[in-house]
């Protein structure tokens, strides 16, 4: 296919995930006012989108407290800096087991939750924009699946567009992406359409570029992406979904490291996108651009 590089780039920052990086770097973001003013500063850096995720302030792990996200959501809306909000909804679907002889019955580590428990802060929070993980897949560790069947796709999509917010598909293998076609040609994710290719993740879609094109090929022309991959190739796929065509996305969720032994903050690696986007060429876009691109609204949490 010929090369159309996307000369108006949108940059989120994922600013701190739900893996096991707590304890790796000091930078990871763990409290909400950490994880706020992280975001903050990853938007001061160019950022028009960030994705967060929440942790518990005591211990570091993963969370689905709402209480953290309306804190996370209160102190973001509250400081004065413009960027949009993009909440996980992807909690909630962990499915662990006690080993290979145990497979009749979930493991104590599981997490599984209802649609409408996976989507309260969203319901709540209000945010621009939201996370939908479209599909089941395997991950590293040897007995955990992240479940999201069809159905419960279906459920979440409904109660998040319900709300008011945008999905942001994240599609792991080109199946995820032919599952998200359905939904959006079924009506249940309307127009516009927005995807993250999450590439490199065991064990969805490796991060090598005939992959990556298979995913950007089975994109429809219409739909607006960005992607992203881990560690140490973060980076050279910001140049990747630039000349591809898309957006991107860089953040300590997916790589903590700035150089070797160097590690990194959000904005550090926000600024690092910078560069490359404008090396390329191309100009970094505004909260504001977005919001008229993808059709927009930011709005308060309830009560507020």
């Amino acid at each position: 296919m010929p090369l159309t590089m996307n000369r108006e780039v949108f940059i989120t920052a994922a600013i701190t995930g739900s893996g096991g990086t707590q304890d790796r770097s000091p930078h990871v973001p763990r409290s909400p006012e950490q994880i706020a003013n992280s975001a903050i500063d990853a938007a001061k850096a160019g950022a028009a989108i960030v994705h967060c995720h929440v942790r518990d302030p005591e211990t570091g792990k993963p969370s689905r407290e709402l209480a953290l996200y309306r804190e996370v959501t209160e102190r973001i809306r509250d400081s004065g800096t413009d960027v949009v909000l993009n909440l996980t909804a992807g909690m909630g679907g962990d499915l662990l087991f006690d080993g290979t002889e145990a497979m009749n019955r979930m493991g104590p580590k599981s997490d599984m939750a209802g649609a409408e428990e996976r989507v309260v802060h969203v319901v709540e929070c209000r945010p621009e924009i939201c996370t939908l993980d479209c599909g089941t897949m395997n991950f590293n560790e040897a007995d955990y699946v992240m479940v999201n069947t069809p159905g419960m796709l279906r459920d979440m999509a409904k109660r998040m567009v319900a709300s008011g917010t945008r999905i942001e598909i994240e599609a792991f293998d080109t199946g995820h992406l032919w599952l998200a076609k359905s939904l959006a040609e079924e009506g249940i994710i309307p127009d516009p359409v927005l995807v993250q290719l999450c590439m490199g993740v065991p064990w969805g879609a490796p991060d090598d570029l005939n992959t990556f094109m298979a995913m950007v090929n089975n994109v429809p022309k219409h739909w607006f992406w960005s992607a992203f991959a881990l560690g140490r190739h973060q980076m050279p796929y910001v140049a990747a979904a630039v000349l591809g065509g898309g957006n991107v996305r860089v953040g300590l969720e997916d790589n903590l490291w700035l150089d070797k032994g160097v590690l990194a903050t959000n904005a550090q690696l926000v600024e690092r996108a910078v560069t490359i986007i404008s090396n390329l060429g191309a100009r970094v876009i505004t909260p504001a651009e977005v919001r008229a691109k993808l059709k927009l609204e930011k709005r308060a949490p309830l009560g507020k």
